[in-house]
């Protein structure tokens, strides 16, 4: 998902305010630093902030795109290199293990009987527990 982009309330209503400023004096100085000049600056210096801002995200979201496509060619690179290695040594060799595989002969698989016999011990005990015996 892509970074949202910023917009300012504030700055649309400061641009307002000041179009109404410089309708009244395009020159309006009321003292205390308080003219039509820094008014103006500060609306543009926002605006820029802004500006930059939202290109800031764009590159972030290029760049968020750019690690993901890497990430995905690394897992295919991976991959691979795994089954070339598998295919070189064999996948129960001690070089496929040194690359980060597991070898054949260490994968446990469950026999046929110890599921069954597992599966008739818990039939007998939700039996036990559905008539109330223990």
């Amino acid at each position: 998902m892509s970074q949202r982009k910023r917009t300012s309330r504030v700055l649309e209503n400061a641009e307002l305010k000041f179009a109404g400023v410089k309708a009244i004096n395009t020159n309006l100085d009321i003292g205390d630093n308080y003219n039509t000049i820094k008014f103006a600056q500060l609306i543009e210096e926002l605006r820029t902030k802004l500006e930059n801002h939202n290109t800031i995200l764009s590159t972030i979201d290029s760049s968020k795109i750019e690690l993901e496509q890497l990430e995905k060619k690394l897992v295919s690179y991976c991959e691979n290199m795994m089954m070339g290695i598998g295919f070189k040594y064999g996948k129960d060799s001690r070089e496929y293990q040194m690359a980060g595989g597991v070898r054949r002969s260490e994968i446990l698989r469950k026999s046929r009987a110890t599921r069954l016999k597992r599966a008739a011990n818990k039939a007998a005990s939700q039996n036990s527990e559905s008539t109330g015996l223990s």
